[in-house]
């Protein structure tokens, strides 16, 4: 009788141990329906727990335990978890815009269908080139949150002495024109690129034409017509001395901070790195919106952006869910979001006088009212399953046409070699 007694004993504790120890690998915790996990980076952070506290005042025994960590690490984490099942992902993990389709895509039972739970309710609330991205058949798997939309970072005080005023730039020709005024006047480069390694600018210039890597239909489209005017207007950026060779984020953010180029064209998020690197130079910026292929094109576009997306593996996603859907329309949620330079989905806010205020470090101007006057107009594009190999290849046209090889051979041989690569 001991010895069953005994083996019960020791059956009971290994169970215990076996339920702590898969229950670690998942979101929730054994007995703590309150508790969720979160993996995301840097100024999401702060956001992600201010939120937290919000929603504690009506839920107050929720607790968030965010787990902070690189780009890199989340998504390498995230597809490890996934290929094993959802073992070790938390209950809410942070998404870019450029890698939601292909985790959907290739993991297509991977994250909790949130039309389901009723967040079709709050679509309208955000732009449709957010929302579209975050959809399957008809149903949405995430959250919008940071819009990413863009426009042109610029030094006041280098277009003061070179004489060059910034909003009779309307078309990518007026802007290569200014760049040649401003590099005669004051030796200064219009715009910091790495050629060989970056293609953030080739990317603004696809999105804000309505096409990608690839179109709508997902085939290839480097060899786009919209494709070779982008490169056009890099390879003549180039090719008259307006372009400083900055390899890296930190020699980017350097040579703008440093005075040593006169724009940067970018996504919103670049406000938060620009006001903490460069404080002494606050008062010497402004921003207008990308110039456009044409006179009177589309000057809207996006470079980055995120999404909240919660597995499908999670203990605890019915709280999830309405932690985030607190946090994705709330608007003290969402403003205080701003403060990192995050720019907000909620389109229910850009009415409220954050987005009209002028700010001091952009020589008083409102720029957020500018950057939300252009998220309808952001083209909605298809980044697919394939957007890291597809970028590899856009680099290396980028690469061989800066080091003299002919738009239309450079794009040829990257298509050719990227469809090789995803047959």
């Amino acid at each position: 009788m001991k010895k069953v007694t005994g083996l019960v004993s020791m059956l009971l504790v290994l169970s215990m141990f076996l339920a702590a120890c898969g229950n670690s690998e998942t979101g929730g915790e054994a007995g703590d329906s309150n508790k969720v996990t979160a993996w995301a980076w840097n100024i999401n952070v702060p956001v992600l727990e201010e939120a937290a506290k919000k929603f504690k005042e009506e839920n107050p025994d929720f607790e968030l335990e965010v787990v902070e960590m690189g780009t890199d690490d989340v998504y390498s984490k995230l597809t490890t978890g996934l290929q094993a099942g959802g073992k070790g992902l938390p209950d809410i993990v942070l998404v870019e815009d450029d890698r939601v389709q292909g985790y959907m895509n290739a993991f297509p039972d991977a994250f909790v269908n949130v039309s389901d739970k009723g967040f079709d309710e709050m679509k309208d609330s955000f732009p449709s080139y957010k929302t579209e991205l975050l959809s399957k058949d008809g149903a949405m798997y995430g959250f919008p949150f940071d819009g990413g939309p863009t426009g042109v970072f610029y030094r006041t005080d280098i277009f003061e002495e070179a004489g060059v005023k910034a909003e009779d730039i309307k078309t990518w020709d007026d802007y290569i024109e200014a760049g040649k005024t401003i590099k005669e006047k004051t030796d200064k480069a219009m715009i910091g690129l790495d050629l060989n390694g970056d293609d953030g600018l080739y990317r603004m210039m696809l999105n804000q034409q309505g096409t990608f890597y690839f179109n709508e239909d997902k085939d290839v489209a480097l060899t786009s017509e919209e494709s070779k005017q982008a490169m056009e207007v890099q390879q003549t950026l180039n090719e008259e001395g307006l372009v400083k060779e900055t390899v890296g984020w930190d020699a980017w953010i350097s040579a703008m901070v440093g005075g040593d180029v006169a724009t940067a064209p970018s996504g919103a998020w670049l406000y938060g790195s620009i006001t903490q690197q460069g404080k002494d130079t606050s008062g010497n910026w402004g921003m207008i919106q990308l110039p456009a292929f044409e006179e009177g094109g589309n000057r809207a576009s996006n470079l980055g952006g995120s999404n909240y997306m919660i597995p499908s593996a999670s203990a605890n996603a019915d709280l999830a869910y309405d932690f985030m859907e607190f946090f994705s329309t709330n608007e003290d949620v969402q403003l205080s979001a701003m403060e990192g330079g995050l720019f907000p989905s909620l389109n229910t806010i850009y009415d409220n006088e954050a987005f009209t205020k002028e700010v001091e470090f952009f020589n008083n101007q409102p720029i957020w009212n500018l950057l939300a006057s252009e998220m309808e107009n952001i083209p909605a594009v298809n980044y697919t399953g394939d957007y890291a190999v597809a970028k590899d290849e856009a680099v290396k046209a980028q690469s061989e046409i800066a080091n003299g090889k002919a738009i239309d051979e450079a794009l040829k041989a990257s298509e050719e070699r990227l469809k090789n690569r995803i047959q």
